[in-house]
């Protein structure tokens, strides 16, 4: 689970649906990676591009530290 980027995209009210349209992927997609439902979570490109377009301001180790859903 990305606890620190959703409330990072609560703070800056971005959704889910946004995160897809910018991967181009299913809105499901992004919110089983987000919730920690898969493995693989976000793949470096990914989470370079979430970055880059919805929070600069935010530190890598920070905005995409996982914790495991128990």
């Amino acid at each position: 689970m990305y606890k620190n980027l959703l409330t990072a995209m609560k703070v800056k009210k971005v959704t889910a649906v946004q995160l897809a349209g910018l991967l181009e992927c299913r809105q499901a997609t992004i919110s089983d990676k987000l919730n920690g439902l898969v493995s693989c979570g976000f793949y470096f490109d990914e989470a370079a591009k979430i970055k880059k377009v919805f929070f600069p301001e935010y530190d890598y180790d920070y905005l995409f530290a996982r914790e495991k859903v128990v």
